[in-house]
């Protein structure tokens, strides 16, 4: 985009504006001091108030610009410019650098049809135990939340944020999965399928993919539904620029008693039910084509087992990204049955 061709001056006139406005495919111009410093915008809805006010084409833009509209910076992430847009109902956002200045004009249109290279790797062949006996004939991938599988629900949202490429490792029952997802045509995605013959732990089915990622990929388990900005997520691990990034969720424990600290025999404290927290793994990872090596094919690794080897090896290797987006795992009951209740598809 040349945002040079949308700049005004506070002394162009409406003539001029009309002639900047629908430029490069945005709906607004740009208007900026003798500096070069952004002042504001105007749009066609300011210029059509100012006419229907009795200003002529030929008067300046100085009293009907916007001054101070919502802008956003090159930080603002996918998922909050969605949000900012559909509160504001705003489709064009100019973004600042810290000075105050123009650097770009950020169009919805333009987000929506951001697309990934990176593949998406779905953790999809686990047996589901716990959540029996919904599971005895159902995979859990397959159980609905909503109306809708809680795969095609964790497909779609990917979908939404531009990935289009994803691999399901599958198992346990999963002629009923592909059955149902095919190539992924019918839901605007290519999806292919890596068909574990035993239980290879939840790393070791990424040893039977059989290609080389150029670009980062994700492998997510198939049983999380969450909110994550996926692109955010990227942006983390490229800067970091770890092998492998581990997403963490904060968990609290409340202890159901008074905990009392001693010393030499003697009370020195006591905290009535204090509250515990860590830092667990969500179940997402990003992690570069490198750490394939570090598999041998067709045996069982679990996750924490790979994530140990990278760690030994350096500990720069694996990166840790901390989600505060919705987040639950539906391993459990508990668990599923709060997701049909709260989660908003």
């Amino acid at each position: 985009m040349n945002i040079k061709k949308l700049k005004l001056k506070e002394s162009s006139s409406i003539k001029e504006a009309l002639e900047v406005i629908g430029f490069e495919r945005v709906r607004l111009g740009i208007v900026v001091s003798s500096d070069d410093k952004f002042l504001g915008i105007i749009s066609d809805s300011n210029i059509r108030k100012a006419l229907v006010s009795g200003f002529s084409i030929n008067d300046s833009i100085k009293e009907i610009y916007t001054k101070n509209p919502i802008t956003i910076s090159p930080k603002t992430s996918r998922k909050k410019l969605l949000e900012l847009s559909s509160k504001t109902d705003i489709y064009d956002f100019p973004v600042l650098d810290d000075n105050g200045r123009l650097l770009a004009i950020k169009s919805i249109a333009s987000v929506l049809n951001e697309k990934h290279k990176n593949k998406i790797i779905l953790m999809a062949g686990g047996l589901g135990t716990r959540l029996a006996p919904l599971t005895n004939y159902t995979p859990k991938p397959m159980l609905k939340v909503g109306k809708k599988p809680i795969l095609e629900t964790i497909i779609n949202r990917f979908s939404n944020q531009g990935f289009e490429d994803f691999i399901l490792c599958v198992n346990y029952k999963r002629k009923i999965i592909e059955d149902y997802f095919k190539d992924g045509t019918k839901f605007n995605v290519n999806i292919s399928y890596v068909r574990e013959k035993k239980k290879l732990g939840t790393a070791g089915a990424l040893s039977l993919l059989d290609q080389d990622f150029k670009e980062s990929f994700i492998v997510m388990n198939a049983d999380i539904l969450t909110d994550l900005d996926f692109t955010e997520l990227l942006k983390a691990h490229k800067k970091s620029g770890a092998l492998m990034t581990v997403c963490l969720r904060e968990f609290s424990q409340q202890i159901p008693y008074g905990v009392i600290e001693t010393k030499k025999g003697f009370v020195k404290d006591i905290k009535e039910k204090p509250e515990q927290k860590f830092l667990i793994s969500a179940g997402i990872y990003v992690i570069e084509n490198e750490v394939l090596s570090f598999l041998n094919k067709n045996e069982y690794l679990d996750m924490p087992n790979l994530i140990e080897k990278l760690v030994k090896l350096n500990e720069r290797n694996v990166f840790s990204y901390i989600i505060s987006d919705y987040w639950i795992d539906i391993g459990r009951l508990s668990e599923y049955k709060k997701a049909n209740e709260e989660f908003v598809l």
